[in-house]
């Protein structure tokens, strides 16, 4: 009989053994099978996120012709919204000014010269022979110790009224707008020490090749605002960042009716710009994106319609070529005119993009232009039954950041009233205004979202 166990046992124990073994390799199988499920439901999180994200982003394209302040304006983007420059992009900014005074010197000797403009002070001759020839060897950045051994020879030059004669006629040769800013500042500028300050920095001009990004958040809602090279050779790149724009912002250099391309020594600097706009603003693909015309460089162009009159280069203006107003009406109506679609309305701003307040007051501007252009495309598509309610509420709800962009600031109980009425006689306006437009349902629905939205406020305890 024990024989008999014995032998039962060494039969049956291989046989346990193995069963073991495959339970501990189905349990193996269940638990990498649990583990990629869960990665699986991590990724779809992740994916879904970045889904929400790039709903909620709110990209701007910052389009227009070289030099008419693009970059510019994205530099005073990163100021505003507290992105400081790190100590590289200071040393870039350093090396970008020091190029930027010794290439325009060059430039308003050589112009001295070609204008048959005789010096002022016979060994300023000198000077600028000495500067002319200067070469930066395969673009390396200029030293501080280098740059100030040009400083002397710099401010006598500038001092020279044969060099500012020169200048007086810069609209006949190209000269970067910033050189005078600098050569002014030159004492500063020459110190060892030296350091791009804000302003130097938002006037320091580098060309844009390629495209160049800056995002940034208010009230949680990403924004991405892109920056494509103006120059013709850089316009075959625009055509890369068209996909999901919110909005073009379309800059001009409205000081510039004088001037020719630097590719181009026979073409008009604003005739360019209109050509460009003319493509950008008829192009189907904007249907549905607003379009924002910047008429930069205002400063420059109080200045010039003193002495420089804009008749002899646009021969069908009609006013006084000296009066502000007047010339800025027709700048106006020139790219006006450019337009086929004459339904979609045209939103323009004078701005100075070296003005950081001026920049931070039109942004909020070109915010609430955002606001009301969504919300007619909103109610447009509900009342064509192209856009579900859940989307139009999704598509509303990523509007708000533009109603309160602003911190709440606590109000007193009198305040309150006041707004409330406010808030109440807007939406009574609204509705007559939907329910004249659109069908009853269609309206009822877009002032349940506005007067939730209202509610919100309240029951945030702002008052």
């Amino acid at each position: 009989m024990s024989g008999v166990v014995r032998t039962l046992s060494r039969c049956l124990l291989p046989a346990e053994a193995g069963g073991a073994r495959e339970r501990r390799a189905g349990g193996g199988a269940r638990d990498a099978e649990r583990e990629a499920r869960r990665r699986s439901r991590d990724i779809d999180a992740l994916l879904a996120r970045e889904r929400r994200a790039v709903r909620r982003l709110v990209k701007i394209l910052l389009l227009g012709a070289g030099e008419s302040g693009k970059s510019t304006f994205l530099k005073q983007m990163r100021i505003i919204h507290g992105r400081e420059f790190d100590q590289k992009a200071l040393l870039e900014f350093r090396d970008t000014i020091f190029d930027n005074i010794l290439k325009g010197s060059r430039v308003l000797v050589d112009a001295r010269d070609k204008l048959g403009i005789p010096w002022q002070y016979s060994e300023n001759e000198k000077h600028g022979m000495f500067l002319m020839a200067f070469e930066n060897k395969a673009g390396l950045p200029v030293e501080p110790a280098t740059f100030q051994l040009y400083v002397p020879a710099l401010s006598a030059l500038w001092r020279d009224s044969g060099i500012r004669e020169a200048f007086s006629r810069r609209s006949e040769f190209q000269l970067g707008e910033s050189v005078k800013y600098f050569l002014d500042n030159l004492d500063r500028i020459g110190q060892l020490n030296y350091f791009p300050s804000k302003q130097d920095i938002l006037l320091a001009r580098k060309a844009t090749k390629g495209i160049v990004e800056h995002d940034f958040v208010i009230k949680k809602i990403p924004f991405k605002m892109v920056d494509v090279g103006g120059q013709r050779s850089q316009r075959q790149k625009w055509f890369q960042c068209f996909d999901g724009i919110t909005s073009i912002l379309f800059m001009v250099s409205s000081s510039e009716y004088d001037q020719v391309l630097m590719e181009d020594r026979r073409t008009n600097r604003l005739v360019e710009s209109m050509n460009i706009f003319e493509t950008i603003v008829n192009n189907k693909l904007f249907f549905n994106v607003s379009i924002i015309l910047f008429l930069n460089k205002m400063d420059l162009l109080v200045e010039k319609v003193k002495t420089v009159s804009i008749k002899k280069h646009f021969p069908d203006f009609r006013g006084d070529p000296h009066r502000l107003e007047d010339v800025q009406r027709y700048l106006v109506q020139c790219f006006d005119r450019k337009r086929r679609n004459r339904s979609k309305p045209l939103f323009h701003h004078f701005t100075t993009a070296i003005d950081t307040e001026n920049v931070r007051f039109v942004f909020h501007a070109v915010k609430d232009t955002i606001l009301q252009e969504n919300l007619k495309d909103i109610m447009l598509h509900l009342a064509s039954s192209q856009l579900t309610f859940q989307e139009a509420h999704r598509r509303w709800r990523n509007l708000e950041f533009l109603q309160t962009a602003a911190p709440p600031v606590p109000l007193d109980s009198r305040a309150c009233l006041q707004l409330s009425l406010l808030k109440g006689v807007r939406q009574c306006l609204l509705g007559l205004w939907l329910l004249f437009w659109l069908d009853k349902e269609v309206a009822v629905f877009v002032l349940l979202l506005w007067l939730f939205t209202d509610l919100k406020d309240v029951t945030r305890a702002e008052c």
